[in-house]
């Protein structure tokens, strides 16, 4: 199970990057997020999404970070631009493991970096931690995201022109 830590969730300030944050995280693979502030709107919308695009994909709000990463039993990742390289990491991560993946909103704690089993860094520049999550799910697992089904009520069909999208009973919206 991979499931998607954001740290720092400021309700005014970072609803958008926050919902992208979590819709990246379930088209990339991930199966559930967990915000650390309560935020019943982000969690109606990702709940709409998955209702007509499907998947599994689980909401969480209001939860204490330093609650969830002390009890988590399996391994900590914690997406950085300060830790050791993405394709180092990955190779000592391992699959097959109940994964927590940090993602702060603001400056992260020092407690953080401490209790997380890697700091990995998804390169040394400034850039977005909805860019980070994507880079490093991508990476980890092997691009296989682009295969998964989702069996929603809507599926977008690849076009290069045009947008078609299949309604589950087979006919075209």
């Amino acid at each position: 199970m991979i499931t998607v830590l954001r740290m720092g969730h400021r309700i005014g300030r970072d609803k958008r990057i926050t919902t992208h944050v979590a819709l990246v995280a379930r088209a990339f693979g991930a199966d559930k997020i967990i915000i650390d502030t309560k935020d019943a709107n982000i969690e109606k919308n990702i709940k709409s999404v998955c209702k007509r695009f499907g998947g599994n994909f689980i909401v969480e709000t209001g939860i204490d970070y330093k609650k969830i990463i002390k009890q988590w039993n399996g391994t900590v990742v914690h997406l950085t631009m300060y830790g050791e390289e993405i394709d180092k990491s990955i190779k000592k991560i391992g699959k097959n493991k109940n994964l927590l993946i940090v993602v702060g909103a603001e400056k992260v704690p020092p407690n953080v970096y401490e209790s997380a089993d890697f700091n990995v860094s998804v390169g040394n520049q400034p850039h977005s931690e909805v860019a980070a999550l994507a880079v490093f799910l991508d990476h980890y697992n092997c691009g296989n995201w682009l295969k998964k089904k989702f069996d929603g009520k809507i599926e977008i069909i690849p076009s290069n022109r045009g947008k078609k999208v299949l309604s589950k009973n087979g006919s075209y919206i």
